[in-house]
């Protein structure tokens, strides 16, 4: 199946996560540059080019994965032996402070309800169930009010941030927790699809979306991604790229700080609320 999906040969390199349509010429460049640096530095097999439509989880595993961006909850679950972290991006967004960031929590603009209280029976669209800011942000912030019970009438699977916004304008879901980077990102991608919303608050805060290589990575390449990601930020002919990605910098946080996104979930499990319902 790999062998299917990868071409032989070089390292494996992925867009950001927030991969919106008219953001692909700002990943391209922010990854020639940073191709360009490693290829400096020595490092072999680095591939010139960002590999595209390729399902995230079997990029994440892949022994051959160079650089690709991970949600934080599959991060401390799912992948935990299967990479390193490399770097988190600091974003300029609201919902965003430092290496941090939020959950909007949407409705329509048209709906009356001011607290997520009001929201108990109502049908929730969220875009995985492995995501932290779609489900696990949110499940925490409903488990203090749902007493052990099931809050929403109907949970809709959306599969992507973009989707379960657009549910709600469409009136086929009622709220949505989204990242509030994406949400920045459609303001200006989209903003009349931002206007059918608006935000009735945000969850807490947890360490953004990390950087990733695969676990097998040696250490000389992984000081020289640093290095790369250092180094751009004060390279004025990136600034453009950096700038409609919204990245200020780049944070090398420790696996340690991706413990808050596991706290979350135990804190909703503790008031029987384990699952987002």
């Amino acid at each position: 199946m790999a062998g299917a999906i990868f071409a032989e040969g070089g390292r494996i390199a992925a867009p950001l996560m927030y991969a919106l349509p008219g953001l692909e010429a700002a990943n391209n460049a922010l990854w020639r540059a940073v191709a360009t640096r490693l290829t400096a530095s020595g490092i072999p097999g680095v591939p010139p080019e960002l590999l595209r439509a390729v399902p995230v989880d079997a990029l994440w595993r892949h022994p051959r994965l160079l650089l690709a961006q991970s949600c934080g909850y599959p991060l401390v679950t799912s992948l935990r032996d299967a990479v390193k972290i490399v770097a988190t991006p600091r974003y300029r967004a609201p919902g965003c402070q430092g290496s941090s960031y939020r959950s909007a929590i949407l409705v329509a603009a048209t709906n009356a309800a001011a607290t997520l209280a009001e929201l108990r029976g109502t049908r929730c669209a969220a875009n995985d169930p492995a995501s932290n800011s779609g489900m696990n942000l949110l499940r925490a912030m409903i488990a203090p009010l749902a007493g052990g019970r099931r809050f929403f009438r109907t949970l809709l699977w959306s599969g992507s941030h973009r989707e379960s916004l657009a549910m709600i304008a469409r009136d086929e879901a009622d709220i949505a927790a989204i990242d509030c980077v994406t949400f920045e990102h459609l303001r200006t991608l989209e903003p009349a699809l931002v206007a059918t919303v608006r935000a009735i608050g945000w969850s807490d805060a947890s360490p953004g979306l990390p950087l990733v290589t695969a676990a097998g990575t040696e250490d000389r390449t992984l000081a020289a991604l640093r290095a790369a990601l250092a180094d751009i930020v004060a390279d004025r002919t990136v600034a453009p790229a950096l700038e409609a990605l919204l990245i200020d910098g780049f944070d090398p946080l420790s696996p340690d700080a991706y413990q808050r996104v596991i706290e979350l979930e135990r804190s909703a499990a503790a008031l029987g609320y384990p699952e987002l319902a």
